[in-house]
């Protein structure tokens, strides 16, 4: 059995670490190279970091901030946020990160988490999915859409169809964000969690809503997912 990781996920905007709720109205508090090596201190297992506004602003990922990452910390550690090509891939894994999160990109252009996979392995290519609740129709039977461009902009896919394709296509992981939950500290989106994990073989990450310890117990277990 795959074991369980405690994983935190740092948003970084602007070269700051920065907190927001439901993907909305966030702040900057303090440095993502200090916070990342708080954690490492503590005990995390691994450490996910997203530039959260790369890919809207149609820049590529803070390489700099990878670099300083690598230098500081020891465990793996993924990066996501403004990759568009397997060259922005190489980049990133060269400054020093494991793995790779694909998320707006993907969506965009699925051919590249094949690519990806086949360039530098399925282990290191994560698919990030930022997913909100809706009604259930037709086009989104799960009732779970996926949105790209940081929260920005809906879809119309249905997240479980594209957690299942892009499986198909090489994902070596999953990072699933809900946007529902996120930064409301009161618990994670369990039916989302458990509805992704049980549909997939690939390890996913539970993302959003963690508020006590009690949370992470909730979701390990209801969830079936390894939660940041």
């Amino acid at each position: 059995m795959l074991s369980k990781r405690i994983i935190p996920c740092l948003d970084v905007r602007a070269g700051k670490l920065t907190k927001g709720i439901k993907f909305q109205g966030n702040i900057d508090i303090g440095d993502p190279v200090e916070a990342a090596r708080a954690y490492y201190e503590q005990g995390a297992d691994e450490i996910v970091f997203y530039d959260i506004t790369a890919s809207a602003e149609g820049r590529a990922i803070m390489i700099d901030v990878v670099r300083r990452v690598a230098e500081t910390i020891f465990i793996p550690f993924s990066v996501g946020g403004g990759i568009r090509t397997l060259e922005d891939m190489r980049r990133v894994i060269l400054a020093g990160a494991e793995k790779i999160s694909v998320n707006t990109e993907a969506v965009q252009n699925p051919a590249i988490i094949a690519e990806g996979a086949r360039a530098f392995g399925s282990q290191c290519i994560v698919l990030g999915m930022d997913v909100k609740k809706i009604t259930k129709s037709s086009e989104i039977p799960s009732g779970y859409e996926m949105v790209i461009h940081g929260g920005r902009t809906a879809t119309g896919i249905d997240a479980l169809r594209w957690a299942k394709e892009a499986e198909r296509l090489g994902a070596g992981e999953i990072c699933l964000n809900s946007i529902d939950a996120d930064g409301t500290q009161s618990g994670y989106e369990i039916d989302l969690t458990h509805l992704i994990s049980s549909h997939v073989k690939i390890p996913v990450i539970a993302s959003g809503g963690a508020g006590k310890p009690e949370h992470l117990l909730d979701v390990l277990t209801r969830g079936q997912a390894m939660p940041p």
